[in-house]
């Protein structure tokens, strides 16, 4: 009698470079094309927002089913909405912020300015930044986090949290150095909250906060 094999948590680094590939491939190319071509800046509509929608609901489609194929437990990977967990989002999105903002205060010039990629959404409604705001932080942080930092703990914590962060790190060069160095300070945060918890809400909703707030108060 064949024994059923049950699904397990750990990844190998193979089966998390076809993961990363799936889910931040498209997103790499593109973030090198813009570095390639001089950080142009970033404009976003409402018809940009619908398509990331689409484009990343697709993908996170295809990771889960080659993650189903390679029996890789995909009970953890859903965010489980709770207001404790929001609060702490909250406390994450601020800490995080923080350190965005230390790490890149030694860039700020003389003006007050600071080299990095600006964003435009003039062309993006509310409602359409925040619906894609709850997707891109969902599909980033269930997938960097939920999947690959988790998955890869057996290689040890560094090692999960540095591949997670290198990934974060090479699908946001298109918002130059400056910019990929608040990325990062910012993915710290997250990614250590989350090796130490393990709790997948709070994130993910740090997340979505980091993509409304600076829209709604004008810092995108």
């Amino acid at each position: 009698m064949e024994q059923t094999r049950v699904p397990g948590s750990e990844l190998s680094l193979p089966d998390a470079l076809v993961v990363s590939t799936i889910c931040f491939g498209l997103f790499i190319a593109t973030s090198f094309q813009a570095v390639v071509g001089g950080y142009p800046d970033a404009e976003f509509s409402d018809a940009s927002n619908v398509y990331g929608i689409l484009i990343e609901s697709v993908l996170a489609l295809c990771a889960l089913l080659y993650l189903h194929a390679r029996r890789f437990d995909l009970r953890p990977l859903y965010p489980r909405p709770h207001l404790a967990g929001a609060l702490q989002g909250v406390a994450i999105y601020v800490a995080a912020v923080v350190l965005a903002w230390v790490v890149t205060t030694p860039f700020v010039a003389d003006d007050g300015s600071v080299p990095i990629v600006v964003f435009s959404f003039e062309g993006a409604s509310l409602a359409s930044v925040v619906a894609f705001a709850m997707v891109n932080g969902t599909f980033e942080e269930v997938f960097l986090l939920g999947v690959l930092a988790r998955g890869l703990k057996g290689h040890g914590l560094l090692f999960a949290g540095g591949f997670s962060l290198l990934v974060r790190l090479l699908y946001h060069t298109y918002q130059g150095p400056v910019g990929a160095v608040s990325v990062l300070a910012f993915g710290v945060v997250l990614t250590v909250f989350y090796l130490r918890t393990g709790r997948l809400w709070p994130v993910v909703f740090a997340h979505i906060l980091g993509d409304i707030v600076p829209v709604v108060f004008g810092e995108g």
